[in-house]
C-alpha cells in the first residue's frame, strides 16, 4: 500500500506565496487535492500526506478542511508557533481532528540557525508526545547539529527529517552533511524522509547519477525501516514531473527486497503518523 508522505496544496495568491519567485513560475498556479489524485493513481499510491506550507494557524486549518472531502489525505501536518508560551489549549483542540497527525514550525530561514534549541520551543515540543503528534524537522544542513541536540533533548517525540535536510546536491558538497545527518541518525526517534532532492540539486540539468550518493547515505544511515517516501509536490515542479521523481526513487529501491520498498514507499509513513487505512 504506496503513501505519498509529503505533499502541499494552495490556492495561488502572491501576497501569501511571496517565497515563489520568477524563477518558480510553474508554482504559481492552485494546486488541490483533485490534481493530485490521478498522479498519485497512476503510480498505485493510495493516498497522501497534506504538510502545511503557510506559517498560520488558518493553513492548519484548510488542510483539515481539504482532508473532509478528499479521501486522498491521510494525514495532515499543520503549523504551530512553537515559540508560543503556552501551546496547550490549541494542542487539546487539536486531538479532535483524527486525521491531524503532527506539526511543522518551518526552521529553514529563520535568522537564528539554532532557534529550535530555544527553551520556550523544547518545551513545547515535549508537550507533543503524550497526544502521540509527530514533529517534521525542516531545515538545512548548516542546522543539523542543532536537530540532533533537540532530538536528544525529547527522547519520546517522534521526528522525521524533511528532505534529506536539503543537502547541497547542485553544490557536490556531501562531506560534513554526511557527517552531521549520520550523527543524527543514531536517535531511534528519528527517520527521514526521501522528498524534495531534484530541487536540491540543478533544477534543469539533474540526473539519477547525481542523487544517488545522497540517497546511499541515507539508507546507510537510517536503514529502510525509517525511511518514507515523498514527493514534494507541486514543489518538485520545478525540477521534475512527479513520475520523475516517484521513478528516480523508485529505481533506485528497485533491487531492494519487496519487504524493504513496501516499508520506504507506504508502511514507514504508515506506522510513523498513524494513518488510518
Amino acid at each position: 500500500m504506496r503513501i505519498d508522505a509529503h505533499n502541499h496544496f494552495w490556492t495561488y495568491n502572491p501576497a501569501k506565496h511571496s517565497w515563489i519567485n520568477d524563477e518558480m513560475k510553474v508554482l504559481k498556479q492552485d494546486f488541490t487535492p483533485s490534481h493530485l489524485e490521478t498522479l498519485l493513481q497512476e503510480q498505485d499510491m493510495v493516498g497522501c500526506v497534506a504538510v502545511q506550507a503557510q506559517e498560520n494557524t488558518a493553513e492548519t486549518g484548510a488542510l483539515l478542511e481539504l482532508a473532509k472531502t478528499h479521501s486522498i489525505i491521510k494525514g495532515v501536518i499543520g503549523w504551530l508557533n512553537f515559540l508560543k508560551s503556552d501551546i496547550q489549549a490549541q494542542l487539546e483542540y487539536y486531538t479532535t481532528f483524527e486525521k491531524l497527525k503532527g506539526f511543522r514550525y518551518v526552521l529553514q530561514d529563520k535568522e537564528d540557525r539554532k532557534l529550535m534549541l530555544n527553551s520556550i520551543f523544547v518545551k513545547n515540543l515535549k508537550a507533543l508526545q503524550p497526544y502521540n503528534f509527530t514533529y517534521d524537522i525542516l531545515i538545512f544542513p548548516d542546522q543539523l547539529q542543532y536537530a540532533a541536540q533537540l532530538i536528544k533533548k525529547c527522547p519520546k517525540q517522534r521526528f522525521v527529517i524533511d528532505h534529506l535536510a536539503k543537502p547541497y546536491i547542485k553544490d557536490n558538497n556531501i562531506l560534513q552533511w554526511k557527517k552531521d545527518i549520520t550523527t543524527l541518525a543514531k536517535f531511534e526517534n528519528a527517520s527521514c524522509k526521501i522528498s524534495g532532492l531534484v530541487t536540491e540539486a540543478d533544477w534543469k540539468h539533474w540526473t539519477p547519477q547525481d542523487i544517488t550518493p545522497y540517497l546511499d547515505v541515507a539508507v546507510e544511515a537510517f536503514g529502510t525501516k525509517r525511511l518514507m517516501y515523498g514527493s514534494d509536490w507541486p514543489v518538485c515542479l520545478i525540477a521534475a514531473s512527479y513520475s520523475e521523481v516517484f521513478g528516480l526513487v523508485n529505481n533506485y529501491f528497485s533491487s531492494y527486497a519487496k519487504e524493504e520498498q513496501e516499508a520506504i514507499f507506504g508502511k514507514n509513513a504508515i506506522n510513523f503518523y498513524n494513518l488510518e487505512m
